[in-house]
């Protein structure tokens, strides 16, 4: 499939989408996050991935945001719509059974910061910036900054965020626990694709039932975490990975995952 927006590449069971917009700093427009939302259904679709990576084209974004040109073309209906179908797309890559990693490349800005939080972790250049800058167009964040960030930062930290539209270096990011690592910008894809290689060589069947075990737990209490955390466990045996895992273990070698979920 031809896109004009992203640049999707698959490359020894990791896939990566880079956001193509370098001219607007990768701002999101409606074109792009069509094109997104395909690539993520051709991830979906390939059993061969095993982890994703979302970054930015150029040395200066990962993506600085929702296109002001188009904003404010909008009313308070096309607006709604424009927010809810983010949510679709962003709730959908949160839901892909793969790990999915965020390249953190130069700004990460209002739905930059959103998608980053949407993916299992970040990882940062030295010279990238995040912030929730909606409030100085009159705004709040709509594709999930009131929401995914003070789950994962706090609420203190987050409405400080949202109600200065402040931004933020990686450092501070990483200190708060907004960004896992912080390396050099000339390191950064290396450094990521390292440990996006290193998940992809677990498996299937593990990773799918730990993400799931994470996400949907946070969302309950402790005693009905315990409870998805058990059924994940049991479920993990119904693959021969299980069984591949252990013997490798006791027979001191390297395990070859190949399961699969429909064994």
């Amino acid at each position: 499939m031809a896109y004009e927006n992203i640049i999707y590449q698959v490359e020894e069971g990791v896939g990566t989408i880079t956001f193509n917009r370098p001219k607007a700093l990768n701002a999101l427009n409606t074109a792009l996050l069509e094109e997104f939302s395909q690539a993520l259904d051709v991830v979906a679709a390939d059993d061969d991935i095993r982890v994703l990576i979302l970054t930015g084209a150029g040395d200066k974004a990962f993506v600085a945001g929702a296109d002001i040109s188009e904003l404010a073309t909008y009313n308070a209906l096309t607006a709604k719509n424009f927010a809810q179908n983010g949510h679709a797309i962003f709730a959908r890559l949160q839901a892909l059974p793969i790990a999915v990693i965020a390249a953190v490349n130069g700004f990460a800005l209002g739905g930059g910061t959103e998608i980053a939080i949407a993916c299992d972790f970040i990882y940062a250049s030295e010279n990238a910036k995040f912030g929730q800058p909606e409030i100085n167009l009159g705004l709040i964040p709509g594709f999930g900054g009131t929401q995914r960030l003070p789950r994962l930062i706090g609420a203190n930290r987050a409405k400080e965020l949202v109600f200065t539209g402040k931004m933020i270096s990686a450092a501070e990011a990483e200190k708060i626990g907004l960004a896992n690592k912080v390396v050099p910008p000339d390191q950064l894809m290396a450094e990521v694709m390292q440990t996006a290689r290193e998940i992809a060589s677990k498996g299937k069947v593990s990773l799918r039932a730990a993400k799931a075990a994470i996400n949907h737990g946070l969302n309950t209490d402790l005693a009905t975490g315990i409870h998805i955390e058990v059924e994940g466990f049991g479920m993990c045996y119904a693959s021969s990975d299980a069984k591949e895992g252990t013997s490798a273990f006791l027979e001191k070698r390297k395990a070859a995952f190949k399961g699969n979920f429909a064994e």
